[in-house]
């Protein structure tokens, strides 16, 4: 880990400290906001007990529209972070979920193989929800209850209810037979699950999806659901 001072001086030097200070530079700082993509990284350094400080970020507000935000995250989204001590020792700012997500499991060798066919699978399953699951299961929350729940022709919420059936049917099916959808817990439950969870809780439309016709998916959810780090993730950074 670089030396106290390098580290304090190398965040006070980016320009997101300038609106989100860090307390703690030694740490992870984590700037986020409990949406589905927010949570996988609070719930991931949870589960790794990796020391973090988080900001949040709130998206109600445009803050991820900041200059301070966009100087660490152009593409305007949350999450991001700043890791103190990475590649090298070095600092890292990093966006983009999934990556970050992959790079936490390296970092620590945890969550994730580091070799072999294990490997690939829990990637495999990342990537299933990157260009599947998330982008439709929004794209059916924002036609079913948010901006779009008022268009008269329901042709668009119905194409991404089918979709995100389809996808739910794929995903029952692989959870037949095991607790976790690569075969040991992994990031790829920690991406998937929280998108199911709003699927249900948020969007409030299981029926619409017939969730309940997929026992194993709703199995799974609440096993992880249940687990501790899991728990307090989801509640950071908090709401304001």
């Amino acid at each position: 880990m670089p030396p106290p001072d390098s580290t304090t001086k190398a965040l006070a030097d980016h320009p997101i400290t300038r609106r989100w200070p860090a307390t703690r530079p030694e740490a992870i700082q984590l700037y986020s906001f409990p949406t589905p993509n927010g949570v996988k990284i609070s719930i991931a350094l949870e589960e790794l007990g990796l020391p973090y400080e988080a900001h949040a970020v709130h998206i109600g507000r445009d803050d991820q529209m900041t200059p301070e935000f966009l100087a660490l995250n152009p593409n305007n989204k949350i999450p991001a972070i700043i890791d103190p001590d990475g590649p090298g020792g070095k600092p890292l700012a990093l966006w983009e979920s999934g990556a970050i997500l992959i790079y936490l499991a390296d970092k620590t060798g945890r969550l994730m193989p580091q070799d072999g066919a294990g490997r690939w699978q829990v990637l495999q399953w990342l990537m299933f929800q990157m260009g599947g699951v998330g982008p439709m299961f929004g794209q059916l929350g924002f036609f079913h209850v948010m901006g779009g729940k008022d268009i008269e022709d329901k042709r668009p919420r119905d194409r991404y209810a089918d979709e995100a059936r389809r996808l739910l049917h794929v995903l029952d099916d692989a959870l037949a037979g095991r607790d976790w959808v690569a075969g040991a817990y992994s990031i790829a439950d920690i991406a998937l699950a929280p998108w199911v969870r709003n699927l249900r809780d948020r969007y409030e439309a299981g029926d619409l999806v017939a969730l309940s016709e997929r026992a194993n998916v709703l199995d799974w959810l609440e096993r992880f659901l249940a687990r501790p780090a899991v728990q307090l993730g989801l509640a950071v950074p908090p709401r304001d």
